[in-house]
């Protein structure tokens, strides 16, 4: 099946019967709601520009499954260099957007589960890998968006999952048939969950002996019985119901989170991925973490990239572009964000190649990478607050720019530089007010603080893949620390041997 076009995957959504609610409603025409649009468009960008031959080299990849080429986001890494081009993908994704595209917790997922389903057949003799690859190649020869749903819940955190007062709180099986399970539970904050046709579910934390029921990995249709969504809240996002683009900053585009409820969710055999085999929880996590952590190196310094573009509009719309300490600023938001890409780059070029055939990324430097994100976006979006001013909080609305009466007034004493339209310089503040506190806010600061993992599990993998004990032993080499010492060869400094 050939690569599918931008109003393809849109019609490919409508197609579904998924299950949404919002504000309290069930959503009937979720494809065009003003809210759920902007995610779905940003989505539709992964394969518009799938399609331009300018980005081919980025958007596809040759599947080592079929020989054909496919969208990178369906790809099983197959070298360092496709590792780099994942990075590379998501930040002109990022740039193009000004946004969270959704679709790197899939392709993070489905190379995850490649490796560690591999090794548990190898310990367990179990049928899992052939099933995923032929699951990955169904995801690609149909060109489809898959979303990686991992966090559960979690209910009371100081318990493992078979010892929870509600076992809901943990997605888990309730039923062993001969033809499949039947799963219940939920995955929380999941990115892009309504605008993927299939879910591709995976343990939340590593498993030990009793958690049989909650080790569980497997990938249904994103509208099969039983599965529906809870919207999640975003930061002014009643804007876009308003139908004034100038008040939301940036009406295109925008991201999308959702509670993800499985109510007794029939799933067969072949679609199940992991089942009891408690031991390899851990291991699924920890690479798809490291994997999203690589990712955030590639998005978040595209829409850094769009965020410091808007900020140095703003200042030359304020006059104050020359200014010493305007300069100053933006340079240091370059320099961070230029950081978070190096590191993306460099955990990829670092990468290896696993057991299964698949390439991973670097783990630690992939876990560097995600806690300089918990850190440098901040700062960024301080700096771009700064510069941009405080009438990016306080500006009047669309409607009083349109009014016959008030509109002139706002026009006049909201102007910049003289020869700058005040709408261009209302239309710059709200994309900074957008990308720092709005909507976007979700797919950019807000979000580099806990997506992926919150930045206390980063620092857990840092000290845990830090190789202490090397370190030491090279300091330990270099001061001849456990060294015979003979005292009768210290000698008094004297002229000649001081100098």
């Amino acid at each position: 099946m050939p690569l599918k076009t931008s109003d393809e995957f849109v019609q490919s959504l409508a197609d579904l019967d998924l299950q949404i609610y919002l504000f309290g409603d069930k959503v009937e025409d979720w494809v065009n709601h003003p809210v759920i649009r902007p995610s779905i468009n940003c989505i539709a960008m992964t394969y518009e520009l799938a399609r331009q031959p300018e980005y081919e080299d980025l958007m596809l990849a040759t599947s080592h499954l079929t020989g054909e080429k496919v969208n990178r986001f369906t790809h099983i890494h197959q070298s360092t260099e496709d590792l780099v081009k994942k990075v590379k993908m998501q930040r002109l994704l990022g740039q193009k957007t000004g946004s969270c595209f959704q679709r790197c917790v899939g392709m993070d997922a489905i190379n995850a589960l490649y490796s560690v389903t591999y090794e548990c057949d190898e310990a367990r003799g179990t049928g899992y890998h052939a099933r995923f690859k032929d699951y990955v190649k169904f995801l690609q020869e149909n060109d489809l968006v898959a979303d990686g749903a991992m966090t559960d819940p979690k209910g009371d955190r100081s318990l493992p999952p078979h010892q929870q007062a509600d076992p809901d709180m943990y997605v888990h099986v309730v039923e062993r048939r001969d033809d499949g399970i039947v799963v219940r539970g939920a995955k929380a904050h999941q990115t892009g969950a309504c605008n993927s046709h299939e879910i591709i579910v995976m343990p939340t934390i590593a498993m030990r002996e009793g958690d049989e029921d909650f080790a569980v990995s497997f990938s249904c249709p994103a509208d099969a019985p039983g599965v529906f969504y809870i919207y999640g809240r975003q930061s002014c996002d009643t804007r876009k119901l308003e139908g004034n683009e100038l008040d939301v900053g940036n009406a295109q585009f925008g991201g999308q989170e959702a509670l993800m409820v499985f109510d007794d969710v029939f799933v067969p055999w072949e679609r199940v991925y992991l089942c009891g085999e408690v031991e390899f929880a851990g291991a699924l996590v920890e690479r798809f973490a490291g994997f999203h952590r690589q990712s955030y190196g590639g998005c978040k310094s595209g829409v850094g990239d769009v965020l410091i573009g808007a900020a140095a509009v703003a200042a030359e719309m304020n006059g104050v572009q020359k200014a010493s300490h305007i300069k100053d600023k933006l340079i240091e938001m370059t320099h961070l964000n230029e950081t978070l890409y190096s590191c993306g780059v460099a955990c990829s070029a670092e990468g290896s190649r696993m057991p299964a055939g698949n390439y991973q990324i670097d783990m630690l430097l992939a876990n560097v990478c995600k806690q300089n994100v918990t850190r440098f976006p901040y700062e960024i979006a301080r700096l771009a607050e700064d510069i941009a001013g405080g009438l990016m909080v306080t500006m009047p609305s669309a409607q009083d720019l349109a009014d016959e009466k008030i509109g002139p007034i706002v026009e006049k004493f909201l102007a910049g530089q003289c020869d700058t339209p005040t709408i261009d310089r209302l239309r710059v503040l709200r994309l900074v007010e957008n990308l720092t506190l709005g909507t976007a806010a979700v797919g950019y600061r807000t979000e580099s603080m806990h997506g992926a993992g919150s930045p206390q599990a980063q620092r857990i993998m840092i000290a845990r893949q830090s190789n202490m004990d090397h370190k030491k032993e090279l300091a330990k080499a270099l001061a001849g620390v456990g060294k015979p010492w003979d005292k009768t060869a210290v000698k008094k400094p004297t002229a000649t041997t001081a100098g």
